[in-house]
């Protein structure tokens, strides 16, 4: 059994996907990019406002999903350039200061709208919700 988790402080699916989907006590969450919730627009062009943007976001949907980024047991970063990789790195590393999930970091050629960061995660929830 699945079911959709939407949350209404993060940006909506712009496509035919779920933005997260709960089956059992695990948590797929779609890649994240920085779009303001409220504007539907992309953050500014820089790689850290971009990467806070993508991780208030995953805050978001994990929050409507009764959980927190302490919850996150692997997550994969996707960038535009990764000569830019410590300045996200930073940024990252202040969200997952304790316990830091699993992760994978990668260069592609594009992400979605120009954006520079795309973050998705999976969670271990908790099993009351």
């Amino acid at each position: 059994m699945k079911t959709i988790i939407t949350a209404p402080d993060a940006p909506k699916a712009v496509g035919p996907y779920s933005v997260a989907v709960r089956t059992g006590n695990l948590l797929f969450m779609s890649g994240q990019i920085p779009l303001d919730p409220a504007t539907g627009q992309l953050v500014a062009n820089d790689i850290e406002t971009q990467t806070e943007r993508v991780l208030q976001n995953i805050t978001a949907v994990l929050a409507a999903a009764g959980a927190t980024l302490a919850n996150v047991v692997k997550s994969s970063v996707f960038m535009a350039d990764l000569s830019m990789f410590q300045r996200m790195n930073a940024v990252y590393a202040r969200y997952f200061n304790s316990e830091p999930p699993a992760r994978s970091t990668y260069q592609v050629a594009a992400l979605p709208l120009g954006a520079l960061v795309e973050i998705e995660c999976i969670a271990v929830l908790p099993d009351v919700q």
